[in-house]
């Protein structure tokens, strides 16, 4: 064979054996996207999840293939227009802050990052959240943190999906109504592997989380429509809280003007 006919030959090899590597390449992809490609339609509920970036879906879908609960709480109303329901998911230290400081649980929250923060609701359960996804109606979370009460220690990776909407409550006023799901997946192989005795236990604590944050969400909301002077009085009671959070809630708010020096904190005293 000719020199020239060995270059071409090499040539058309070359073409061959790339042309295959692009296809191999392209089917790994493809088979990679499909093993974390996560469904539409969770408990009954269609969600974008073609929008979630793909690391983050093989995270979701991880938890959600072998979930250890699944659970589905919803519609519920939260008394809370959309600006200050948004506001208020969107800045979870300045939520934690208010709740905490108008008795209505003992939560705390702090940012890590952009959409990351970490959370305690003073009840046994902390561990970090971050925002995945998030739209004008949806939301969809990724969690990892342990639970400590007498009954269960666990350690644990939640996914839980959010959609939400307005609606118009008998008095006119704009109430938010939500609907959750959650799935929630055991870190321990012993205890994922004892599931079928744990998942009761485990289920009806996650439901008890759920509706109890929905439910301060709500008392919160009914706070700021019928006190909103208390909740304005909380926020610069000293310690205050950040400039711009006062300053968000004098403008939500109305402007109305704090209470007098002598006024009531609600806050009990030692």
């Amino acid at each position: 064979m000719k020199a020239k006919d060995r270059l071409l030959a090499r040539g058309r090899s070359s073409i061959v054996v790339g042309t295959m590597a692009l296809a191999l390449v392209g089917s790994l992809d493809e088979t990679r996207a499909d093993s974390c490609r996560v469904e539409t339609v969770q408990g009954g509920i269609s969600f974008p999840v073609q929008h979630i970036p793909e690391d983050w879906a093989c995270r979701l879908k991880l938890v959600i293939d072998h979930y250890t609960t699944a659970n589905t709480l919803g519609p519920l109303k939260t008394a809370m227009d959309a600006s200050m329901y948004f506001h208020l998911l969107d800045h979870p230290p300045l939520t934690a802050a208010l709740i905490n400081r108008l008795d209505l649980a003992d939560y705390k929250a702090d940012m890590r990052g952009p959409g990351r923060w970490w959370g305690n609701d003073g009840e046994g359960t902390e561990g970090m959240v971050q925002l995945v996804y998030q739209d004008r109606a949806i939301r969809v979370y990724y969690l990892e943190g342990t639970h400590r009460s007498r009954l269960l220690n666990v350690s644990g990776k939640a996914v839980v999906f959010l959609r939400m909407g307005t609606v118009k409550e008998p008095s006119g006023l704009e109430a938010m109504e939500n609907t959750l799901v959650a799935y929630t997946m055991l870190d321990n192989r012993v205890l994922s592997g004892l599931a079928s005795l744990l998942r009761p236990l485990v289920g009806a604590t996650v439901i008890r989380k759920l509706r109890k944050g929905v439910d301060v969400v709500n008392r919160l909301g009914l706070e700021i429509r019928q006190r909103p002077e208390r909740v304005l009085f909380e926020a610069t009671d000293p310690p205050p809280l950040p400039d711009e959070d006062v300053a968000f809630l004098k403008h939500a708010l109305g402007g109305k003007g704090l209470p007098s020096v002598g006024g009531h904190s609600g806050r009990s005293t030692p």
